[in-house]
């Protein structure tokens, strides 16, 4: 009886999932997570400079509108003024 359970102790403390972190080496994985870090600090500049662009782009569309978009863009009534 205690060879049997002394086995399925044995068992169950085989049967814990072996995650990737235990299968590679530890300088590898370091490596891994170094370029997880770099590849998130280039996707974050990245959309930073892509919103800078964007933001550049309005300001100059909206300088180089005409009088006749500024006036259709604005909501009064200009008949109330005459």
């Amino acid at each position: 009886m205690k060879k049997r359970k002394n086995i399925q102790q044995k068992t169950k403390k085989d049967d814990a999932p072996v995650t990737l972190g235990d299968m590679i080496n530890q300088d590898l994985f370091k490596q891994l997570k170094d370029k997880q870090q770099e590849l998130k600090a280039a996707e974050t500049k990245k959309a930073e400079e892509e919103e800078a662009r964007k933001r550049e782009e309005r300001r100059l569309r909206e300088k180089n509108k005409s009088f006749e978009e500024l006036l259709n863009e604005n909501q009064m009534n200009w008949k109330d003024f005459k």
